[in-house]
C-alpha cells in the first residue's frame, strides 16, 4: 500500500511540473490580423536529399544542427507589422533532429525591427515552430540581410551564421521524391531541395560547425 501511495504522489509531481512548464513553451495566443507569408531556407549538417546508404551513414553521426532564416515578406500579428523583419535561428540536439529529442535554439533579428517586431516575431514563431525550436535559449539582435536572387538565396547573420543556398536546376528533389529524407523546420508551400554552397554557424549554443558541397537545404514560402 505504502509503494502504491508513492508512486501516486511521484505521478502527481510529473503531472504538476509539467502544467507548470507549458507556460513557457506555449505562449498566449496571438491574433494574426493579416495573412503572413514570406521567404523562408535553412540548411542542416546532414544530407536531406541522398541516396538511402548516404541517409543511413549520416543518420547517426551528424544532422544534429541547423540554421534557419524568416524573411516576412507581409503581414500582422497583434497589431504589429512585421514587413520587412529578418529572423535567423539555430537548432541543435543530441541527435540527430530527425529524431524525438529535445531541441534548443536561438534567435537573432535584425536590428531594423522594432522591439514590438521582436516581441512580435518571436511570440509567432514561438507558435507555428515552436516544437522544432524547442527551448529558445537567447533572443539577440544583430544585422540580418536576406538576399533571394534568381540563383538562390544568401543569408547572414552577423557574428552568428551564414549560408548560400543555391538551386537545383534539375528539380532532382521533385523527380526523385523518395531521396528526400527529411523534411522543413517550418511548413512550407511548394517546398525544394537546395544545394548548400556553403554554411556555417558561430553561436553560443552549440559547437561551431562549417558545411558546403552538399544537398542539405530546404528552401519556399511560408503562410502563418
Amino acid at each position: 500500500m505504502r509503494t502504491r501511495i508513492l508512486a501516486s504522489i511521484a505521478l502527481l509531481a510529473c503531472v504538476a511540473a509539467v502544467v507548470y512548464a507549458a507556460p513557457s513553451l506555449k505562449p498566449s495566443k496571438s491574433v494574426i490580423d493579416a495573412k503572413i507569408i514570406g521567404d523562408y531556407v535553412e540548411a542542416r549538417t546532414a544530407s536531406v536529399f541522398a541516396g538511402a546508404c548516404h541517409y543511413n551513414g549520416e543518420l547517426v553521426t551528424v544532422g544534429k544542427d541547423a540554421i534557419m532564416a524568416w524573411n516576412f515578406a507581409s503581414g500582422s500579428v497583434d497589431g504589429v507589422d512585421l514587413a520587412g523583419v529578418r529572423v535567423a535561428a539555430a537548432v541543435t540536439s543530441e541527435t540527430n533532429l530527425l529524431n524525438n529529442a529535445p531541441h534548443r535554439s536561438e534567435l537573432v533579428v535584425d536590428t531594423a525591427a522594432t522591439d514590438r517586431q521582436v516581441a512580435a516575431v518571436v511570440n509567432l514563431l514561438r507558435s507555428r515552430s515552436g516544437e522544432q525550436l524547442g527551448q529558445i535559449v537567447t533572443v539577440r539582435r544583430s544585422p540580418v540581410s536576406f538576399t533571394h536572387t534568381s540563383d538562390g538565396y544568401s543569408v547572414d547573420a552577423k557574428g552568428f551564421a551564414r549560408m548560400d543556398v543555391q538551386y537545383m536546376p534539375d528539380d532532382s528533389c521533385c523527380k526523385m521524391p523518395g531521396n528526400v529524407w527529411y523534411s522543413p523546420l517550418t511548413p512550407l508551400q511548394n517546398r525544394k531541395v537546395g544545394y548548400t554552397e556553403t554554411a556555417s554557424y558561430t553561436g553560443t549554443i552549440a559547437d561551431r560547425w562549417q558545411r558546403s558541397g552538399e544537398n542539405s537545404a530546404f528552401y519556399g514560402s511560408f503562410s502563418f
